[in-house]
């Protein structure tokens, strides 16, 4: 399935700056709805940053009001036959799953409208900041649709019964709400929305990329595990993690009272 119009513009926007990838949704007009092509593009940048080792953090976006506004209806709505509905949510599905298999930690810059898949990005962010003002929702069943993909990350995100309510009602989550749920980590006022983010970004460059992207596999590997299972996990992937030279050198460095040394990743 493929989008029937073609736009002059790319769909997808990707800056970098000292190690920070910013990949930004180019559909204002349809409030960055994910259309079959953009995912495909979204799907190809992943791919594309998943082996860049000059790339520490990706920041995902939006153009125009909106973050996204999730799926295009329109495009889906002129495929109604299953094969294709299959198709486009497969392919969404492992979009997703990148954004938790990249090595690299992904921050979600919410700064409009989260809705339905859109809503869905933000939570399979690892990390999300948004402006005050934002809203979510999951409003699908308003339309008969009930939003079962984005249910998935929902519910590792927020407590079960909250999920599920957002789900059911399709009513809009406040930024604030969504923070103390546990949808966003941080909120802050638009004008410091980029501000915010770049405290995050700073941050994560200044650690050892080898124990962040060590960490952020085990760290979704033991969530899917039972409490023994991903003790074992986590022993075993602590123990790696010591053999590494950034652990030696870092832990050296401190017990020394010296400096923290360059990173080299191995």
């Amino acid at each position: 399935m493929s989008a029937v119009l073609q736009s002059s513009e790319p769909l997808l926007l990707r800056s970098d700056d000292n190690g920070v990838t910013t990949l930004t949704l180019n559909r204002p007009g349809q409030f960055n709805s994910l259309s079959d092509a953009l995912i495909e593009e979204l799907q190809a940048a992943l791919d594309a940053i998943a082996t860049d080792k000059s790339v520490r953090v990706v920041v995902l976006a939006g153009a125009g009001k909106a973050f996204c506004a999730g799926h295009d209806l329109k495009e889906m709505r002129s495929h109604p036959d299953k094969a294709c509905q299959q198709a486009l949510f497969k392919k969404c599905g492992r979009m997703m799953m990148k954004l938790v298999e990249l090595p690299q930690p992904v921050i979600a810059r919410v700064h409009g409208m989260a809705v339905a898949a859109g809503c869905q990005l933000v939570a399979m962010c690892d990390l999300a900041v948004a402006a005050s003002e934002v809203k979510f929702a999951v409003s699908g069943v308003n339309l008969g649709l009930f939003c079962s993909t984005p249910a998935v990350p929902l519910s590792r995100n927020l407590p079960r019964k909250q999920a599920f309510e957002m789900l059911v009602t399709g009513e809009f989550m406040d930024a604030a709400t969504a923070c103390a749920r546990g949808l966003v980590n941080r909120v802050v006022p638009a004008v410091e929305l980029e501000a915010e983010v770049k405290k995050l970004t700073t941050s994560i460059c200044a650690k050892s990329p080898m124990a962040v992207a060590m960490g952020k596999q085990a760290f979704y590997r033991q969530a899917e595990m039972g409490l023994e299972a991903a003790y074992q996990l986590a022993a075993e992937t602590m123990a790696c993690n010591m053999m590494a030279e950034d652990a030696q050198g870092g832990i050296d460095a401190f017990i020394g009272k010296q400096p923290m040394p360059q990173w080299k990743g191995k």
